[in-house]
Formats: structure tokens, sequence, C-alpha cells
């Protein structure tokens, strides 16, 4: 079996849809679990008392976490769907980044391991985002491609 030179571009796109996807719905099964399970502001009271022993005040440690359930339910959707992919990846990127600064302050650090592991995945789907082929931002820019090509003529 011989491979053409365009298999190796869309062995790409179909591996980076493939994480992209599997990050995406990580993501937001996480927040969605969290804000349609127990509810956002229990996640939020009963993981705050972890933090009880650094630096962080109470009332900005329970406040972030009420916000993290929501932005993870959105950034989930987003990466999912292959929507403002650029801006969703860095969100999540400065969202991880946020919670492995909170995880290493309890030093817990299986937990930041397991993070940095997050840390390294967008890192990937951001440089590597001219694979997203399959995503509605792909067919957001073929369309407004399309559209420009039309008024020109």
């Amino acid at each position: 079996m011989t491979l053409s030179p365009d298999s190796n571009t869309l062995d790409g796109q179909l591996g980076y849809l493939g994480l992209r996807l599997t990050m995406g719905v990580n993501i937001l099964v996480h927040g969605a679990g969290r804000i349609f399970g127990s509810g956002a502001a229990d996640f939020a009271t009963t993981t705050a008392g972890q933090f009880s022993n650094t630096p962080l005040p109470a009332g900005l440690v329970h406040a972030f976490l009420l916000i993290v359930s929501f932005a993870e339910l959105v950034l989930g959707m987003l990466l999912t769907l292959g929507l403002l992919s650029r801006w969703a990846l860095m969100l999540g990127s400065l969202l991880i980044g946020a919670l492995v600064f909170g995880t290493a302050l309890r030093a817990d650090w299986n937990t930041v391991g397991v993070q940095m592991v997050y840390a390294i995945i967008y890192y990937v789907l951001l440089l590597n985002r001219s694979d997203n082929r399959f995503s509605l931002d792909a067919l957001n820019f073929a369309r407004n491609a399309r559209r420009s090509r039309e008024s020109i003529l």
C-alpha cells in the first residue's frame, strides 16, 4: 500500500480532530458534571476547604471555584465544536495554569502532574491549530472566503 502525499495531511487533521474532541468532551463533562450534578456552589464549598492551609483568601478561592465549573462548560463546548479554537485553547491554558498554581500551593503533586498533562495537550492543540480542518472554525473560514470571492466577482 502506498500513501498519497495528502494522506499525511489528512492523518494530521484526523488526529487533531480526535485530540480536540477528546479534550473538549473531557472539559465539557468536568463543568457539566459539577453544575448539573451536585451544583457549582457545592463543588466550590467542598473544594475550597482543601485550600485552608494556603495563603489564598478563602473568599477568592470560593469565587474562583464557582467560576471554574462554568468556564469548563463553555470552554469544553467550544473545543468540542471547534469554535473560536484559538481563544478556547488559550483560555483553557490560562485556566489550567491557575489550577496548577493553586494545587501547587496545596503541595498536591500528583494532581499537579495530571494538570501538567492537560497543559501539554493545550500546547499541542494550539501549536497544531492549522490541522483544525474538521471544525466550525474551518467551516466559517470557508464560508467567509467564498463570500469574499463572490463579492469580488
